[in-house]
């Protein structure tokens, strides 16, 4: 049981604690100001068109699921696999359930008093007194007993700490979000580079074919003295050179197709086969928030931001440390050397005391921790503002390389179509009698070349909106906000 303190408790020691609560207010957050657009010179984001595709920004936020957006229900499906089963996704969540429970534990620790209830009963023979005949004594001790303290945090030592450990937690979490999405861009990313990939070595490989039909058409004429020599090499030279590029294109898709599979929570070989680029539409109407929203958007602002305030709680946690603690403490009981004594009232056991403890000399350690925390603070304000610019930089450099996509596929997309038309008619020709089934296989290899080009263009394109959803981040919704929490 505790008592309460004794009168002559001096009660102006107690005012001055409790005004103490006041004492060294907590320095303010960072504040960082957003530009008013996004690229250099002031220059507007504008609507692309290119491959009959018209992309337009809008004022908004991309959703959570944004690869919806891309309307392929094979990707969604690999999206919210590799988001329920990659293991590094399941070990951040572990280590945040963790931080929460060593949350759990320090405020409990900080904020409740502590009670223990201890029974020890022993036997014991130990020395008598010696100058009586028997040396020795056999003894029986019971002894329960209950014990309560208390830690009075008048100026906010513990009170900052914990604050200081759920702003971690806070960061944790956001640094979690931060990993779930970029999870998903990686998936998308790498299921785009799969399909470009594949497309490419299928283009790829009817190049090959068509050089080396082109290479065995010339090598004929050079053994009936139509062509030079030289003219025989050089279409040697090109189909080897087509034919040496094939194990390296399938080489880099075996690896993005792993790397995927790694993603999805898969070993290697159970990589899913790759998707076609035609089955991936480009997202036509992208939200597009303005830079002001970006700061309340971003996982990686928002942990910046949880971690600097949790560097200024724990500055006031160790300044704290420098003013006086008050510890009350009390235990209850029961013992004696038999159970007729530790049951009767003569057995009754117990204490209250109250400890006061002002730090004097501690070899400057205080102190220095204090300004060890401060700096601390300082370093994460900094960081908080790299963040944002960083960020502010992301969606900039993603923008124009959007803006750049689309003028190179268009340029593609004219070169393709152009070389697409002189194949065409060169076949024609070709059928007629008027032009050589040489000029037939040039024509098509220049066709399959620019079809590859196409394809990496669009390919591009693709990913670098993918890329665009991922710096704009995802405003959170009260359902994606319950459905974690409930997770966790």
């Amino acid at each position: 049981m505790i008592r309460s303190i004794p009168k002559k408790f001096p009660s102006g020691l107690v005012v001055l604690l409790l005004a103490g609560c006041a004492a060294g207010p907590l320095p303010k957050a960072a504040r960082v100001e957003p530009p008013s657009h996004y690229l250099a010179d002031a220059a507007p984001v504008s609507d692309t068109a290119a491959d009959g595709a018209d992309q337009h920004f809008e004022p908004g936020a991309p959703p959570p699921a944004w690869w919806h957006a891309f309307d392929s229900a094979a990707l969604d499906a690999l999206v919210e696999e590799g988001l329920a089963h990659s293991p590094s996704l399941q070990a951040a969540q572990h280590t945040l359930e963790a931080a929460h429970e060593q949350l759990r534990v320090q405020i409990g620790n900080n904020l409740f008093p502590s009670v223990d209830l201890g029974f020890a009963p022993s036997r014991q023979r130990a020395l008598g007194i010696p100058i009586l005949p028997q040396q020795t004594f056999l003894y029986d001790v019971f002894a329960l007993e209950g014990q309560a303290s208390y830690r009075f945090d008048f100026f906010g030592a513990y009170v900052n700490a914990d604050r200081a450990l759920a702003r971690q937690v806070e960061q944790q979490r956001l640094q979690f979000e931060a990993t779930r999405r970029a999870l998903a861009t990686n998936i998308v990313i790498a299921t785009i580079n799969a399909a470009s990939l594949s497309d490419t070595l299928e283009a790829t490989q009817q190049q090959a074919a068509l050089a080396e039909q082109y290479a065995q058409q010339v090598a004929s004429r050079a053994r009936l003295g139509s062509v030079s020599q030289d003219e025989s090499w050089a279409a040697e030279q090109s189909a080897a050179t087509l034919a040496a590029s094939l194990p390296g294109i399938r080489a880099q898709l075996l690896t993005v197709r792993h790397a995927q599979a790694v993603l999805l929570g898969r070993s290697p070989e159970q990589a899913p086969p790759p998707l076609s680029l035609e089955s991936l539409h480009l997202p036509e109407h992208v939200p597009l928030s303005v830079p002001s929203e970006l700061l309340h958007q971003r996982p990686d602002i928002q942990a910046a931001e949880a971690g600097m305030r949790g560097a200024a709680y724990q500055a006031g946690a160790a300044a704290a440390l420098l003013y006086p603690s008050l510890t009350l403490s009390a235990s209850y009981g029961r013992g004696g050397f038999d159970w007729s004594t530790f049951t009767s009232p003569a057995g009754a056991l117990w204490s209250v005391g109250a400890t006061l403890t002002q730090p004097l000399f501690q070899g400057g350690a205080l102190r220095a921790q204090k300004r060890e925390y401060a700096d601390l603070y300082e370093a994460a304000q900094s960081a908080y503002r790299q963040t944002v610019l960083a960020a502010f930089e992301n969606v900039a450099d993603t923008l124009a390389s959007l803006e750049q996509d689309a003028e190179a596929l268009a340029q593609s997309r004219r070169a393709a179509d152009a070389a697409h038309a002189a194949q065409l008619d060169t076949a024609a020709r070709y059928r007629l009698g008027a032009m050589p089934w040489t000029a037939a296989l040039t024509a098509d290899q220049q066709y399959q070349n620019a079809r590859g080009a196409l394809l990496r263009a669009r390919a591009a394109r693709l990913a670098d909106t993918a890329s665009l959803f991922q710096a704009l981040g995802v405003a959170p919704t009260a359902a994606d906000g319950a459905a974690e929490k409930g997770g966790h």
